[in-house]
């Protein structure tokens, strides 16, 4: 007579970790996110010119920085260069580096000039830079001309 033998037939603990379905996951949210990050940049062309919010209080003695449509700048009334923009808005702000300083720009200037002039505020030690935009208006229409303050 032949005995099959059998081994213990108590099951054992197995002290391993499948890791197959975790690396299953993160494929499938590799190949997502590969997919989906290119769709979340913006390069969508803006006009942003306006403003439907209600303007802020003007204080009393507002230093305005205005950038022109041909990107000549003039310090509240006074036409200046940008090599000199720093000390004479030094000049005007009486040295306080803290005061607020109202940026207006003409909706012709590029964006690359805007943040050129910012850039000379910044290096001149202004940062509190509160850009100007028309109040009220409806996107291409000319039914109010109140002027707001956007910080």
């Amino acid at each position: 007579m032949i005995r099959i033998r059998h081994t213990d037939e108590n099951p054992h603990e197995v002290n391993e970790i499948n890791v197959t379905p975790f690396i299953d996951v993160m494929l499938v949210l590799l190949v997502i996110f590969m997919v989906t990050a290119p769709l979340t940049t913006v390069d969508i062309p803006v006009d942003l010119p306006s403003s439907s919010e209600a303007p802020t209080s003007r204080p009393e003695e507002p230093v305005f920085l205005t950038i022109q449509a041909d990107h000549s700048l003039a310090l509240g009334e006074k036409s200046i260069t940008s090599e000199t923009l720093s000390s004479e808005i030094s000049a005007v702000t009486k040295g306080n580096k803290d005061q607020r300083v109202f940026l207006r720009a003409d909706k012709a200037v590029d964006y690359g000039t805007l943040m050129s002039v910012m850039d000379k505020l910044r290096a001149a030690g202004y940062l509190k830079v509160a850009l100007v935009n028309l109040q009220g208006q409806e996107q291409g229409s000319e039914a109010s001309t109140s002027t707001g303050i956007t910080p």
